[in-house]
This record gives structure tokens, C-alpha cells and sequence, in this order.
């Protein structure tokens, strides 16, 4: 008996659960009425007289062993359970409720798939510019009021140093770098000295894109503005051009769109006209082709621009351009089926 006892003292001292299940099966097997300790307990009467007195010390010792192991895991998965049940101090008071994505980054990413499509790379540029990328190199005079300190932001120490008003930028420097054929889409944010209310803002988001190339038409960019209508809009959508000025572009236009939401009929979104106003465009400047070191007697290009939340606007009908900045959750929630 001594050998068994000595036995189970070694697997107690070795005892491990990693589940409240696995500890309470190891109490019924070695401390239940029908374990192995209790049965010990009932052969101790087989035991010769002179081995009583020592195997009954080491039987106290063995009961003694397991009842003090099972305790002291049942301590331990009880601290563990604690410790998880105890509240995180440094969290909210209130369960913290993702967003989704914000909406005008759904706006531009599907612009830029639409026109990725028509061959069109990705360009980038600094958000802080200087006078000549902005302004110069875009054919903007010395005197026009877009040069006025109520429509640009200037970097007082540096009058030179400007945020940029439109991403027009993006095209002149990579056009002082590149040579036909060149075929880029612009996505950023700009920058103007507004006063901010439900329908401008000091800063927000446009898209510009730039072909220029050999026998670039007109006819060109009234197909890709065509094709992207209908592809943001629907096949059903129209479009129509009415001329305008650009400083960087000649001839240039507006163009409109049939209204998506009352398809044209007229409704108070589009003032009762059935049209909607969504981007400037028009043919490259001669001009600006010669200042950024293309020779304009061989290219030709066009250019167009747009504003993100323009465009969202009337996808979402979005009615408070502020409510573009605000990162409040309810309102990020209402894009949740556009991901």
C-alpha cells in the first residue's frame, strides 16, 4: 500500500486543469467517496499492525496533498475569472460604436475606378504650394481675384507659400516633368478663405483629370464626360455643356446633368430646370501647355474638374456640407450599405 500511496502523492504534486471541468474531475477522482484516496482509506484495515501507524501518516499526508492541490487550483481559475470580470477603468463608460467608411471617400474611390477604366493614372501632390504651381503655370493673371486674399489662404512669412485652391497644381507639376502622352486623374483636398455654412466650407475635397496628347479633341472630352454620367448616375442620365471661363482652359464649359432625382422633370433640387451643375471642363490652354514645357502646336489636351462633395451630394443628397467633417458616427452609419 505504501507503493501506491507514494504513487498517487507523486501525480498530485504534478496535478494541472485548464478548465473548471477538468478541475472537478480531478476532486472526483482522487476525493469523491468512490476515488482513489477513499478506497486507500477502505483497504486500510488489509494492513499488518506493525504498517499501520505508517501508512495511516502517509494516508493523512495524501488526503492532505490533494485537498490542498485542489484547492489551490479552484483559487486560481477563481482569480483568473475575477480579473476577467473586473471592469477596464481606462474604458469608455459606454461601448465605443464603429463608423464606416466616411462617404466622400466612397464618392472618390468610384470616381477614380470610373476613370481608371478610360486608361487614367493616379496623381498627387503637396497640399502647401507655391504661387507658380497653383496660379502661374495654370495662366491665372497677375491681377485675377482668385489671387485675392478672400478666396486663398497665404502663408504670411512666405507670400509665395499658399494652400492650394484647386488640385490644378497636381497637373502642372506633372506636366513640367512629363511629355505626352499623359493621362492623369487628381483626387485632394483644396483650400479656399470661405465662410463656413450648410454650403461652403474653408476646405474640401475635388477631382481633376488631364489628358494631353496629339489630336485631343473636344469631341474627346464630351465622350468621357458622357461615359462618366452615365456610369456615376445611371444610363439613363443626360448631359449638357454651356460655355464658361477658365483661365486655364480654351474654350471651356460647365456641364450639367439631368437631375437624378426627379429625372429631369424638375423638382426644388434642381430649382425646377431638370439640370444639375456638377464640373467645369474645357480644352488645355495653349498657354498653359507652353508654361509647363509642352510644345502646343503639337499636343493638345483637355482637362475637367469636379468637387467630391458636389458629387455626393447628389448620389446621398447630403443636404449640410458640414456634416462632411463632424466624424459623427450616426452619420457615418447611414453609408453602411454603400461599403
Amino acid at each position: 500500500m505504501l507503493e501506491k500511496i507514494e504513487q498517487l502523492i507523486s501525480e498530485i504534486s504534478e496535478l494541472k486543469a485548464s478548465s473548471a471541468e477538468e478541475l472537478e474531475a480531478l476532486r472526483l477522482k482522487y476525493l469523491s467517496k468512490k476515488g482513489a484516496i477513499n478506497d486507500l482509506m477502505a483497504d486500510f484495515r488489509n494492513v499488518p499492525a506493525e504498517q499501520k501507524r505508517e501508512v495511516g501518516q502517509r494516508l493523512n499526508v495524501l488526503k492532505q496533498m490533494a485537498q490542498d492541490k485542489i484547492s489551490a487550483l479552484k483559487e486560481s481559475f477563481d482569480a483568473m475569472k475575477a480579473q476577467a470580470e473586473k471592469p477596464d477603468m481606462t474604458r469608455s463608460a459606454y461601448p465605443v460604436e464603429l463608423g464606416t467608411r466616411h462617404p466622400l471617400n466612397i464618392v472618390k474611390n468610384e470616381i477614380i475606378e470610373i476613370f481608371s477604366r478610360l486608361g487614367f493614372v493616379l496623381a498627387d501632390g503637396p497640399e502647401v504650394e507655391d504661387d507658380w504651381h497653383v496660379f502661374s503655370a495654370m495662366n491665372f493673371a497677375e491681377d485675377h481675384p482668385a489671387r485675392d486674399m478672400q478666396d486663398t489662404f497665404f502663408v504670411e512669412a512666405h507670400p509665395d507659400i499658399i494652400l492650394r485652391t484647386h488640385t490644378s497644381s497636381v497637373q502642372s507639376r506633372v506636366m513640367e516633368v512629363s511629355q505626352p502622352p499623359i493621362r492623369i486623374i487628381c483626387p485632394g483636398r483644396v483650400y479656399r478663405n470661405e465662410a463656413i455654412s450648410y454650403r461652403a466650407h474653408c476646405f474640401f475635397h475635388q477631382v481633376e483629370a488631364l489628358y494631353v496628347a496629339k489630336d485631343v479633341s473636344f469631341t474627346d472630352l464630351k465622350q468621357v464626360l458622357l461615359y462618366f454620367a452615365q456610369q456615376m448616375f445611371g444610363a439613363d442620365t443626360k448631359i449638357r455643356l454651356r460655355p464658361s471661363y477658365f483661365p486655364f482652359t480654351e474654350p471651356s464649359a460647365e456641364m450639367d446633368i439631368s437631375c437624378n432625382i426627379c429625372g429631369g422633370k424638375g423638382c426644388p433640387f434642381c430649382k425646377g430646370t431638370g439640370w444639375v451643375e456638377i464640373l467645369g471642363c474645357g480644352m488645355v490652354h495653349p498657354n498653359v501647355l507652353e508654361l509647363n514645357g509642352i510644345n502646343s502646336k503639337e499636343y493638345t489636351g483637355y482637362a475637367l474638374g469636379m468637387g467630391i462633395e458636389r458629387i455626393t451630394n447628389l448620389k446621398y443628397q447630403v443636404k449640410d456640407l458640414r456634416m462632411f467633417s463632424e466624424n459623427d458616427v450616426r452619420f457615418l452609419k447611414e453609408f453602411e450599405a454603400a461599403n
